[in-house]
C-alpha cells in the first residue's frame, strides 16, 4: 500500500509493561557436536579492524529444482565463538539486495557484548550473485558514471535519455547473465541460507538481518520455520508492498526526511548561515539544484549527482554535519570541492557499486511484476513529485531496468507466520528507508513477534548504532530469548539517539575537504556497511 508522509512521521506507539523470557533451544554439547560436524574450512582473513574473521565458501545448486545441476559458490565469513555455552550460528545481513555480509559479521562481533557474542559463531555471507560469491554479477560497468542526465524528465529528451540507460542497463543484464538471472531472486538466496546451515552442520540458526535483510528473514521463516531459533529484523520491510508500492512509499518518506534536514540547518544558521526558514532553505537546495543542472560541480556533480549525495542523509543523520557543510560552500561561497568531495565519499550508489546495484536489480525485478507500461510509471511518479520531490525520479530511474526485465516474475511470498518462536523487531518511526508501517505490519503477521520502537528516530538500521536502550532488548534476546510483551502498537519504545551537532569551523571544512563525517558518530560504521535503497 502507499502511504502518506503525515502516517508515516506521525505514528506514536504505547510503551511495553512487561518482559517474557522463552527458554534457550540450544545445548551447549549438540551445538559443539555440530559444529565439528562442518564440512567447511575456515581460513584467516582478519583486517585491521576485525582481526578475528576467518572465511570459508560454500557449493549450492543454481537451481535448486535441479539440485545435480550447476553449482554456484557462496563466499561466507565467521568470527567463531569462544564460550563453553554455544548458541550456535547467527547469520548476519546488512541488506540491499545487493549487500555484502562478509565484513558485517566482525561488526555485529566486535559491536555486542562480548559475553554475548562469545556465544555465538557470527556468520556473514555474500548471497548469490555478491561480491566474493561466484558468479557476482556486473550487468554494466560504469553505469552511474557522471554526469548522468537530469532525473526529473522535463523535457522529452531528457526522458528519452534517462528511458535508453534503463533499457539498456535491462539487454545488457538479459544479454551477460542469460543463464544466471532467472535464479537470483529472495526465494533462492532464502534456500541458499538452509543451504548455510546444512553446511555449518547446525539444526537451526539464529538470524540478524538489517533492511532488506529482514525480507530474507521473514521468507526464511516462511520456508523454514522449523529451522529458527531466533530472529532479529531490524528496520524492517513491509511484505506487502514488494518492490514497485515500497519505492513510491520510501519517496513519501526521504522527502520528509530531507525536510527533516533544512530545519536541522535553520537551527544551527550561525554555523551554516543559510537562514532560519526551513522552507527558504530547500528553496536554496533547489535552486542550487537547477544550477548543477545546467553546470555541473567540478564536471562531476549535476542534478542526479546532488541527489546522489543528499539521499544518504536521509538514511543516517550522521552525514548531515558534512552534507549540511557542503551545501553551505556552494551557496554562499560558491564552491565546489565539497560537493564533489561528499559525492566521491558518501553518494548513495557508491554504497554498493556496479556488483551491488545488479543484483538490486536482479533481485527486485524478478521477485514479484512490475508495471510494464511506461505511462504507469509516469502517472505514478509524476503524482509523488507533485508532493514529494526530492527522490521521487531519482528512485523511479533506479528502479526503471524492472519494467523492462529480461526474465519472468514470481509470486509474492505469503510470510504471515504463527510457526516461529518469538521474534524481536526493531523500527523506527520515521524511518525513511522502510517506513514505520512495514514494522507494524510485520509486527501483526508474525504472531509471537515483539516490536521494539525508537519514537521519532529517522536512521535506518538502529541497533548497534549508540541507542542503548535499543541494544538492551537485543542482548536479552540473543542471550536467553527474552522479548518484551506490551500491549500497545508497539511491545517497548525506546527515545531516539540525539540529532548530530555541527561541527566547529575548522574540523567542519576538513571533514568537508576530505569528504568524511568530521568526526565518527556513533552508528557510522554500521551505516557505512548496511546497503542504501532498501
Amino acid at each position: 500500500m502507499r502511504r502518506s508522509t503525515a502516517v508515516l512521521c506521525g505514528a506514536t506507539v504505547v510503551l511495553a509493561g512487561s518482559l517474557t523470557a522463552v527458554p534457550a533451544q540450544a545445548d551447549a554439547s549438540q551445538s559443539s557436536r555440530s559444529a565439528q560436524a562442518s564440512g567447511l574450512t575456515w581460513k584467516k582473513c582478519g583486517t585491521d579492524d576485525y582481526p578475528t574473521l576467518q572465511c570459508a565458501s560454500v557449493k549450492v545448486p543454481l537451481n535448486y529444482a535441479k539440485p545435480a545441476g550447476r553449482k554456484i559458490t557462496l563466499a561466507l565469513s565467521r568470527v567463531p565463538h569462544t564460550a563453553q555455552h554455544y548458541q550456535g550460528p547467527l547469520l548476519v545481513n546488512p541488506g540491499g539486495p545487493g549487500g555484502s555480509g562478509l565484513t558485517l559479521a566482525g561488526f555485529v562481533a566486535s559491536a555486542l557484548p562480548k559475553q554475548v557474542a562469545s556465544q555465538y559463531d557470527v556468520i556473514g555471507f555474500d548471497p548469490r550473485g555478491v561480491g566474493k560469491s561466484k558468479p557476482a554479477l556486473d550487468c554494466a560497468p560504469g553505469y552511474f558514471n557522471p554526469v548522468r542526465p537530469d532525473s526529473v524528465p522535463g523535457t522529452a529528451a531528457i526522458e528519452k535519455a534517462n528511458l535508453t540507460r534503463a533499457k539498456s542497463f535491462a539487454k545488457a543484464c538479459g544479454t551477460k547473465y542469460k543463464d544466471v538471472l532467472p535464479y537470483i531472486n529472495t526465494i533462492s538466496a532464502v534456500k541458499d541460507m538452509d543451504s548455510i546451515r546444512k553446511a555449518l552442520g547446525a539444526s537451526k540458526i539464529n538470524y540478524f538481518g538489517y533492511s532488506y535483510g529482514t525480507y530474507l528473514g521473514q521468507v526464511y521463516g516462511k520456508l523454514f520455520p522449523n529451522r529458527v531459533r531466533r530472529l532479529v529484523l531490524d528496520s524492517i520491510v513491509d511484505p506487502d508492498g514488494v518492490w514497485y508500492d515500497a519505492n513510491i512509499s520510501q519517496d513519501y518518506a526521504f522527502d520528509a526526511r530531507h525536510k527533516a534536514l533544512m530545519a536541522w540547518i535553520a537551527k544551527y544558521d550561525s554555523t551554516y548561515k543559510l537562514g532560519t526558514d526551513p522552507a527558504k532553505i530547500e528553496a536554496k537546495w533547489y535552486a542550487m539544484r537547477a544550477e548543477l543542472a545546467k553546470t555541473p560541480a567540478g564536471g562531476k556533480v549535476g542534478a542526479s549527482e546532488l541527489e546522489d549525495i543528499f539521499i544518504p542523509g536521509g538514511y543516517y543523520n550522521g552525514y548531515w554535519p558534512t552534507l549540511a557543510k557542503a551545501f553551505a560552500s556552494y551557496v554562499n561561497d560558491k564552491k565546489t570541492a565539497p560537493l564533489v568531495n561528499a559525492y566521491e565519499n558518501i553518494a548513495a550508489i557508491d554504497a554498493s557499486g556496479d556488483n551491488g546495484y545488479s543484483v538490486y536489480t536482479a533481485v527486485q525485478c524478478r521477485d514479484v511484476s512490475w508495471p510494464r507500461d511506461w505511462k504507469q510509471w509516469q502517472k505514478d511518479n509524476w503524482k509523488v513529485y507533485a508532493k514529494a520531490p526530492f527522490m521521487a525520479w531519482n528512485n523511479a530511474w533506479y528502479n526503471a531496468p524492472c519494467a523492462f526485465w529480461p526474465t519472468k516474475t514470481l509470486k509474492p511470498v505469503n510470510v504471515a507466520n504463527s510457526k516461529l518462536p518469538p521474534v524481536l523487531l526493531f523500527q523506527a518511526t520515521d524511518d525513511a528507508a522502510t517506513p514505520y508501517q512495514g514494522g507494524v505490519n510485520v509486527h501483526r503477521l508474525l504472531k509471537h513477534s515483539s516490536l521494539v520502537v525508537e519514537q521519532g528516530g529517522g536512521n535506518h538500521g538502529i541497533s548497534l548504532s549508540g541507542n542503548a536502550c535499543l541494544d538492551k532488548y537485543l542482548v536479552k534476546y540473543l542471550t536467553d530469548g527474552t522479548v518484551p510483551r506490551g500491549s500497545g502498537v508497539a511491545d517497548a519504545v525506546c527515545k531516539k539517539t540525539p540529532d548530530p551537532k555541527p561541527e566547529a569551523p575548522a574540523s567542519a571544512m576538513s571533514a568537508a575537504t576530505a569528504g568524511q563525517p568530521a568526526t565518527a558518530p556513533s552508528g557510522a560504521g554500521l551505516h557505512d556497511l548496511l546497503g542504501f535503497r532498501g
